[in-house]
């Protein structure tokens, strides 16, 4: 009974660490004050300020742009790589599954300067090296998640299918992609939001001009905290929760199909 008491006493103390500021930040949005200590009533005029600041929506276009572009393209990419590797002997899928992770290992950072010099020494940095980038790192995750369902989608219904005379493809449409559709899903939103709040691989890929919202808040915070910055942020906090609970409760469900 004891050991259970401060078992909910650790986890509720961990909890408390990992959202309690997110929630003094979200209660700070609605602070008519611009005081962090001083409550001045309830508002939402900072929520407005920020749809009006030019500099927070310019960003947060770029940011959208790159993170649709980047995460269905990285969908597409992911789940035919996910195939091919699915289709590989051991060896040779050991190999690229050890090449798939390096990108989930390696620092931020390194990614980051890595790319740059590889993109300076051939071309400008700009909007279409921020997107190569994301979608470098974004490919992985999306391999990760559809190899799983491929690995335990039925093989002999496939096959039986291609020996009642459908085509490979519409054999895999049929049989295959439903069973894949959850880890599609899951890799898509697992893209978007990585992509959504990268820092360290876009500032250091991006050009002059070129601002998503993770950098613009990063020159912004150098110049002094604005309310209009814990608004953004309680925002892109909302966007990953929704994101979240729809990876967890509202992942498209195997639906069964028979060829007839």
């Amino acid at each position: 009974m004891v050991k259970k008491i401060f078992g909910n006493l650790y986890l509720t103390i961990i909890f408390l660490f990992l959202y309690l500021p997110i929630l003094v930040l979200v209660i700070l949005s609605f602070n008519n004050s611009k005081s962090r200590v001083v409550w001045g009533g309830f508002t939402g005029k900072w929520y407005i300020s920020m749809f009006q600041n030019k500099t927070i929506m310019e960003a947060f276009a770029t940011t959208l742009q790159i993170t649709l572009t980047a995460s269905i393209l990285a969908t597409i990419i992911g789940t035919l790589a996910a195939i091919g590797i699915q289709a590989m002997r051991s060896k040779g899928k050991a190999i690229m599954l050890g090449a798939t992770n390096i990108p989930l290992l390696n620092a931020d950072i390194v990614t980051g300067i890595s790319m740059m010099l590889l993109f300076v020494r051939f071309t400008k940095l700009g909007f279409s090296t921020v997107l190569i980038a994301h979608l470098t790192f974004d490919i992985p995750y999306v391999i990760l998640n559809v190899l799983p369902k491929l690995n335990s989608a039925s093989k002999s219904t496939y096959e039986a299918a291609l020996d009642l005379g459908a085509s490979p493809l519409y054999a895999f449409y049929k049989v295959i992609w439903p069973e894949i559709l959850p880890g599609v899903f899951s890799g898509f939103l697992m893209a978007v939001t990585m992509s959504l709040d990268d820092f360290s691989i876009t500032y250091f890929t991006k050009g002059a001009g070129v601002n998503t919202l993770s950098t613009m808040l990063y020159t912004e915070l150098r110049k002094g905290i604005k309310p209009e910055m814990y608004a953004l942020s309680a925002l892109l906090f909302g966007i990953a929760l929704i994101l979240l609970l729809i990876m967890n409760f509202g992942s498209p469900k195997k639906n069964e199909r028979r060829l007839t």
